[in-house]
C-alpha cells in the first residue's frame, strides 16, 4: 500500500479497493458474459473489430452495448462530478453508492434469472457497464495521480520506463487481485457470488468515505485540486 499524501489522503486507499472492484466485475463479464469488458473499454474497441472481421466466440453486439452502457454511466458519472464539485468525499461517497445500487441490481439478477439467456446478459452488461463508466468519470474528477481504476497500459508503461511510483504498482497489483479472486468465484462457485463480492467492496468504500468526510476539521484530501 503507498504511503498517502495529505492532499489525497484516504482516496488513494478507497481508489485501490475500487481497481479490485474492475478486476472482479471484468472477470465476470468476460468469463461468463460472452468475451467483453464492462469495464476496460480498450478491449471491447478490440473485440468490436475482431468480431466484425468473422471472429469465432465474439460479439459485435455485446461490445457495443458494452461501451454504450459505459458511455451513458461515464455521463451520468460526469454530470454527478459537476453537481459536487466542491468535496472529494462527498462525490466519491455518492458515485460509489450509486455504484452499489446498480452492482446490487445486477447481483440479484444472475441469482434468480442467471446469465445465460441474452435478456439477462445484455441487462448484466448494461448495469455493469453504466456502473463502470460512472466509475471511470468521478475518478477522473477526484485527479489522483496514476490510480484510474481501470486503465493499466500506460500505468506500467510509467513504471517501467520512470522506475518510480508505489502507487502504480499497487494499481497493477490490485487489479490482478482483483482479476484472480473474481475468476476463481466465477469458475469454482457462481456468478453470483463474485458480483456479492463487488458489491461488498462497494459498500465499505462508500461507508469509510462517508465517515472520514464527517471529521472535523474537514480532512485536506476532501478539497478539490
Amino acid at each position: 500500500m503507498p504511503t498517502p499524501e495529505p492532499e489525497h489522503g484516504l482516496l488513494v486507499s478507497m481508489l485501490l479497493v475500487l481497481t479490485v472492484v474492475t478486476g472482479v466485475v471484468d472477470a465476470v463479464s468476460y468469463l461468463e458474459l460472452g468475451h467483453v469488458f464492462v469495464a476496460n473499454m480498450t478491449g471491447n474497441v478490440v473485440f468490436l473489430g475482431f468480431a466484425l472481421a468473422g471472429a469465432a466466440n465474439l460479439s459485435a453486439t455485446a461490445s457495443l452495448a458494452a461501451l454504450a452502457a459505459f458511455v451513458l454511466g461515464a455521463l451520468a458519472g460526469g454530470h454527478l462530478a459537476r453537481r459536487l464539485p466542491g468535496h472529494r468525499g462527498h462525490l466519491l461517497t455518492a458515485a460509489v453508492a450509486v455504484q452499489s445500487v446498480l452492482v446490487a441490481a445486477a447481483t440479484v439478477l444472475a441469482a434468480v434469472a442467471g446469465h445465460t439467456s441474452d435478456p439477462a446478459r445484455y441487462t448484466l452488461i448494461g448495469l455493469l457497464g453504466f456502473a463502470m463508466g460512472g466509475q471511470n468519470a468521478v475518478v477522473r474528477a477526484l485527479k489522483v495521480p496514476d490510480l484510474t481504476t481501470t486503465v493499466l497500459t500506460m500505468t506500467i508503461t510509467a513504471l517501467a520506463a520512470d522506475r518510480a511510483g508505489p502507487r502504480r504498482l499497487a494499481s497493477a497489483v490490485w487489479m490482478f487481485a482483483g482479476a484472480l479472486f473474481g475468476a476463481l468465484l466465477v469458475l469454482r462457485v457462481d456468478v453470483p457470488v463474485a458480483l456479492a463480492l463487488a458489491f461488498a467492496l462497494l459498500l465499505a468504500v462508500a461507508a469509510l468515505t462517508h465517515h472520514a468526510a464527517r471529521r472535523t476539521p474537514t480532512p485536506a484530501w476532501t478539497r478539490p485540486l
